[in-house]
Parts: structure tokens; sequence; C-alpha cells
């Protein structure tokens, strides 16, 4: 069984940084489309990241890019997300998912799911 377990996250002022890493077991990570999505209180969960593979093609919500970078070790089995210029909208609980289909950016799309980490950006 395939399992996402997140970490990073906390407390950060705005304009800070932050990166969360997501470590995958039960599987080997390179055999999966990996994504990063975000679910703020009183919303619904959103897609914000997305990296192939091979960690060749990235993608992002236009929320956030230009401030967050997903990057992938598939030696180590993890998958990152760097995140800059932090804002107070960014506050939200953070999960990683694993797709081993042929999804990209849809929440459907992702057959795996971490707990989520605590991201939260004070102004």
């Amino acid at each position: 069984q395939v399992q996402l377990v997140e970490s990073g996250g906390g407390l950060v002022q705005a304009g800070g940084s932050m990166r969360l890493s997501c470590a995958v077991s039960g599987g080997t990570v390179s055999r999966y489309r990996m994504g990063w999505f975000r679910q703020a209180p009183g919303k619904e969960r959103e897609f914000v990241a997305t990296i192939s593979r091979s960690g060749g093609i990235t993608d992002y919500a236009d929320s956030v890019k230009g401030r967050l970078t997903i990057s992938r070790d598939n030696g180590k089995n993890t998958v990152d997300l760097q995140m800059n210029s932090l804002k107070p909208e960014d506050t939200a609980v953070y999960y990683c998912a694993a797709d081993r289909g042929g999804g990209y950016s849809a929440i459907k799309d992702y057959d795996y799911w971490g707990r989520g980490t605590q991201v939260t950006v004070s102004s």
C-alpha cells in the first residue's frame, strides 16, 4: 500500500519561505505523477502544482506561479514544494498526492493522498 507523509509545515510571516516535503513509501515514486493540493478553511481543495514522472515537466496554479516550485527526487522517493514570497492567502492544509494513471491536475486523477500539513502565513 502506497503511503504519503507530508512534513515541513508551520507558521511563517508574509513574504517568508517554507519548504514542504512528501515522503513516499510502499511504492516507487517514479511510477507516479505527483501533485500538491491545498485546502483553506471553508474552501474546497484546490490544485497547486504537479510534476511528471521524470520531473521534466511541471505546472502550477496561476495563483502560485513564480512563487512555488515543485521538485522530486526519485532516488529518495520524495517530492518537495519550495514556497517563497508567501502570502496570507496561502494559508491552508497542503496535501501531497500520487497519480498512477494518466491524469494531470484534477483531484479525481490522484489515487493516493497524504494526511496533509498545515501552513499558516501571518500578515
